[in-house]
């Protein structure tokens, strides 16, 4: 993104917290700049274990977790989040390479609330569905 572009999408702090999940570290990079530029607070984690304790205390308002990642994938997290107390509400959108509809499937049957191929989608639309689910957008969130 040219310097002109990251201006103009600058906006003011949200206070709104998103821990970021993923294990590559070009793409997180890309994300944190694109997110901390759109005035979110962000914290990035490589691996599904690390993704739990910060959950616990990052406290984020969501989560954007890739799948396939070491210690502990992203499905196992998803499930470990909704059936702990503290984490069940969490927004989670799952950002993933897994492009098979059984894998969309068992992602919302355990509570995810968004699926999203990153193959299908550029960062424009990741953060246009992290405002949707966070309310800050007129639209309503589809799952």
């Amino acid at each position: 993104m040219d310097e002109q572009t990251l201006a103009a999408s600058t906006t003011a702090p949200t206070n709104k917290k998103v821990l970021l999940v993923e294990d590559d570290e070009a793409l997180a990079s890309v994300y944190v700049t694109r997110l901390e530029a759109e005035g979110f607070m962000i914290k990035r984690v490589p691996n599904g274990e690390d993704a739990l304790s910060a959950a616990l205390e990052f406290h984020p308002d969501l989560i954007l977790l890739d799948v396939m990642m070491p210690k502990i994938n992203g499905f196992d997290v998803l499930d470990i989040l909704r059936n702990t107390p503290e984490t069940a509400n969490v927004r989670v959108i799952m950002l993933t390479a897994l492009s098979q509809e059984t894998d969309k499937q068992r992602a919302k049957s355990m509570g995810v609330d968004d699926y999203l191929v990153k193959s299908q989608v550029v960062i424009a639309d990741v953060v246009t569905k992290i405002k949707e689910h966070l309310g800050m957008t007129s639209t309503t969130p589809t799952a």
